[in-house]
């Protein structure tokens, strides 16, 4: 096995890390702000995504 083959195998695997990593994050971001705006007592944010919510099926009631 050459070493171009292992540092091309490292340098993928790292790149698939960050990728996945990035991904989660993301995906945390976007369900904590779909949480918040749904589930929000506080009224300016509930009347700001009141429509949104209800068009996708998003029960806020």
């Amino acid at each position: 096995m050459s070493s171009r083959t292992l540092s091309h195998s490292a340098a993928s695997s790292s790149t698939l890390v960050k990728r996945l990593v990035l991904a989660i994050g993301t995906s945390l971001v976007g369900v904590s702000l779909v949480y918040f705006a749904g589930f929000s007592h506080i009224e300016a944010v509930h009347n700001a995504a009141h429509d949104t919510r209800h068009s996708a099926a998003f029960p806020c009631h």
